[in-house]
């Protein structure tokens, strides 16, 4: 967690630099649309596809003893990872014209000349995110989390580099060079870690006669879909802004960015160090430990995402304006990318919790449930995506909002079977306890809102930062508070175990 906070905060960094120096127009649309592609490679080629198959795989060669075994399968998924990543991006590169008049057919003639340009330098990074994507995971199935969780930080702090040595003189492309150096500095990062574990070999063959690498491919394949199906919203939420009022593909963007902050922070970096834990349990044949495990983590996402939620949808106008509107970020831009966040923020808790049951499954080496859940529920997303901006708009309401909404309300579903199927496969979910502390987690967050509009309306017009940062630690401290008072258990774990790590380090 410490991680992702230090990441969210070199993204938020480079977020705000962004804004100030491109704002919210053709320019950056141009750059969000190309970035969108090599990110597309990566994800269905070496990314959670990859990390969801390979990790419960390797974690059986571990828990065996046969780490001889494990680093052939970790070698030839390696080498797989890098050809198939260097033929698809040199196509793509090749190509690039065709496919961006595909991605962005409304883009302006000299915006998709921008594209094409951006396109080909950010083809860089792909190999170099496949080859570190696979580091991430051997070093979390080792139960080693720290630099793996630094990774993105680092990929951060290259973009931020380009944004202030290389823009002045070369402009967006500043960007894309600089985003390519910081897929580099998250491969760098990480082999620290990888140089101490014990035993370590590397080959280059490919492993194709290798049961378990044929066994990752299997497990692969129907998460494989499951990411394409997702990545096919990405690109669908592309085509559509494209068309519509200029900055919106942008605004969708920035909004994005900021609801996942807490996203990543509270489920993201719970499911990273949850799936190897559920994968030994599942190896060592304790299915009533990962069931316990499992609900344990899912109270803790719901008292974590809730107030998250709460909070962001009540100050998200100061929230934005705080982070974002100078420079080229104006009012306006604040407006766009406000009215996009509160329809995202409405589906955290739901991409929270489908973060780590779908990581539930994969431990059970069963990928085929979430993804045939995954793809039901964007498919309705696409459709959602499809008629909902016209719908906001026949409502005289800004229609890129109708993009957001779509996606919150098709995660949502998701959420709710995979917890019905996940209750079924693992013979119950301690549900007395999860639904306890939902409710704990409701009447807390509810005072906290409470509090919040009254702060909201007491000091309105001081200034956003005021707002922001006060509804922030009055917020946190009410729910907190409540917390403590109705008793949770969670709350005076936490506090225990921090007076302990402070004594430890006093002395």
């Amino acid at each position: 967690m410490f991680g992702f906070v230090i990441s969210n905060l070199a993204s938020l960094l480079r977020t705000m630099l962004t804004a100030r120096i491109f704002g919210a127009g053709e320019v950056l649309d141009a750059f969000n649309a190309a970035h969108r592609l090599p990110d597309i490679l990566f994800n269905l080629v070496a990314g959670g596809a990859l990390a969801s198959a390979f990790i419960p795989t390797f974690t059986e060669f571990l828990e065996k003893d046969d780490r001889a075994g494990g680093w052939k399968l970790a070698s030839g998924i390696a080498n797989l990872v890098v050809l198939i990543l260097t033929l698809v991006s040199a196509l793509t590169w090749v190509f690039a014209e065709p496919v961006v008049a595909q991605l962005a057919p409304d883009f302006s003639p000299a915006q998709q000349s921008l594209t094409i340009e951006l396109l080909r330098i950010l083809l860089l990074s792909p190999v170099i995110f496949g080859i570190s994507g696979l580091i991430m995971g051997v070093l979390n199935t080792h139960q080693k989390f720290l630099l793996p969780a630094l990774a993105p930080t680092m990929y951060w702090s290259g973009m931020i580099f380009g944004l202030l040595v290389f823009t002045p003189t070369m402009g967006i492309q500043g960007l894309a060079w600089g985003t390519v150096l910081g897929a580099g500095l998250h491969l760098i990062v990480q082999l620290p870690g990888l140089l101490k574990l014990r035993e370590r070999r590397f080959t280059f063959s490919l492993g194709l006669r290798l049961p378990a690498v044929r066994g990752v491919g299997r497990l692969m394949a129907p998460r494989l879909l499951g990411v394409a199906i997702v990545q096919l919203n990405f690109l669908v939420n592309i085509i559509i802004a494209s068309g519509l009022p200029e900055g919106s593909l942008s605004a969708i963007d920035y909004a994005w960015r900021i609801m996942t902050m807490p996203q990543v922070v509270i489920a993201q970096a719970i499911a990273v160090a949850a799936l190897p834990t559920f994968s030994a349990q599942i190896a060592r044949g304790e299915p009533g430990e990962m069931r316990a495990s499992l609900a344990g983590t899912i109270r803790s996402i719901v008292f974590l995402s809730l107030p998250a939620t709460l909070g962001l949808i009540l100050l998200r106008s100061p929230v934005v304006a705080m982070l974002y509107e100078r420079g080229e970020f104006d009012a306006a831009s604040t407006d766009l990318v406000t009215w996009a966040l509160l329809w995202y923020t409405i589906g955290l808790v739901g991409h929270s919790l489908v973060e780590i049951v779908s990581r539930a499954f994969y431990a059970l080496h069963d990928t085929k449930t979430p993804v045939f859940i995954g793809t039901g529920a964007m498919s309705l997303n696409v459709i959602f995506s499809l008629t909902f901006p016209a719908w906001f708009t026949r409502l005289g309401w800004a229609p890129h909002g109708g993009l957001a909404l779509a996606n919150s309300l098709a995660t949502t579903l998701e959420m709710v079977v995979l917890l019905a199927l996940m209750r079924r496969r693992l013979d119950g979910l301690e549900g007395r306890s999860i639904l306890v502390g939902a409710g704990q987690a409701v009447v807390a967050g509810l005072v906290m809102s409470f509090g919040l509009i009254f702060l909201l309306n007491a000091f309105a017009g001081q200034p956003v930062w005021v707002l922001a940062l006060g509804g922030i630690l009055l917020g946190g401290g009410i729910y907190a508070g409540l917390l403590f008072l109705l008793r949770v258990p969670e709350l005076r774990q936490l506090s225990a175990f921090v007076f302990r790590r402070l004594k430890r380090i006093l002395k």
